[in-house]
């Protein structure tokens, strides 16, 4: 199994990136998957997670703000991340649901 997440970067408040995962070794169209975060010195949160068929649910930190979607014929989940705020620093991490396995995650700053 890989997790290949990529996209993170450094942006201002208020800003927007897109981080993807690549993900390989499994199934990718039958799992759910989740995006989860680790900001500096804080436990690893989930931020939301899609279901197989492409419905998502988020955390409230983040409802309205972010944006999980899925590309199935490119094995790719995408975190669509807009009015991004300096709270949202961390690194990202795409994870598929009730497996205990992690890729290196995607670092996220926002800060001005």
């Amino acid at each position: 199994v890989q997790l290949q997440a990529s996209g993170g970067g450094l942006v201002q408040p208020g800003g927007s990136l897109r981080p993807s995962c690549k993900a390989s070794g499994f199934i990718f169209r039958f799992n759910a998957m989740d995006w989860y975060r680790q900001a500096p010195g804080k436990e690893r949160e989930l931020v939301g997670t899609i279901s197989s068929g492409g419905s998502a649910n988020y955390t409230d930190s983040v409802q309205g703000r972010f944006t999980i979607s899925r590309e199935y014929a490119r094995n790719t989940l995408y975190l669509q991340m807009n009015n991004l705020k300096p709270e949202d620093t961390g690194r990202y991490y795409c994870h598929r649901t009730g497996y205990d396995y992690w890729g290196q995650g995607t670092l996220v700053t926002v800060s001005s």
